[in-house]
């Protein structure tokens, strides 16, 4: 897949009470926007459980960060929650690095992210 595309995936699960988001490719300057758009939607339909799956990632950057940063902000202020599923590797180095996964929930798989159960800690 070329850096600049982004494929989304959106699909109801847990019985329609969260909204889940499985992103593939690079999330930067360039597809950071469609994302976004996609979580403001989905807060402005009044869905606040939202689950966003970085496992097929393979390049974010600061923009992309602003994004899920935003999105957070946004379910927080609604009384809902933004969950990241995030596997070993870089996206999860850069999430310690920065100190956001003190931050935003963080989880291995959708499973987790689902139930709250088994949040990833920070490394030391």
């Amino acid at each position: 897949m070329p850096h600049d595309e982004l494929s989304i995936d959106i699909k109801s699960e847990n019985h329609g009470e969260a909204l889940v988001y499985a992103l593939r490719g690079s999330l930067d300057i360039a597809t950071s926007p469609s994302v976004r758009a996609a979580l403001t939607e989905a807060a402005a339909n009044g869905k606040h459980e939202i689950v966003v799956d970085l496992t097929q990632l393979e390049f974010l950057d600061s923009t992309g960060l602003g994004a899920l940063i935003g999105a957070h902000r946004r379910a927080l202020e609604n009384h809902g929650t933004l969950r990241l599923v995030v596997s070993e590797g870089p996206i999860l180095r850069l999430l310690n690095i920065t100190g956001l996964i003190r931050v935003l929930p963080v989880y291995h798989n959708r499973v987790d992210a689902l139930g709250d159960h088994a949040r990833v800690a920070a490394a030391l």
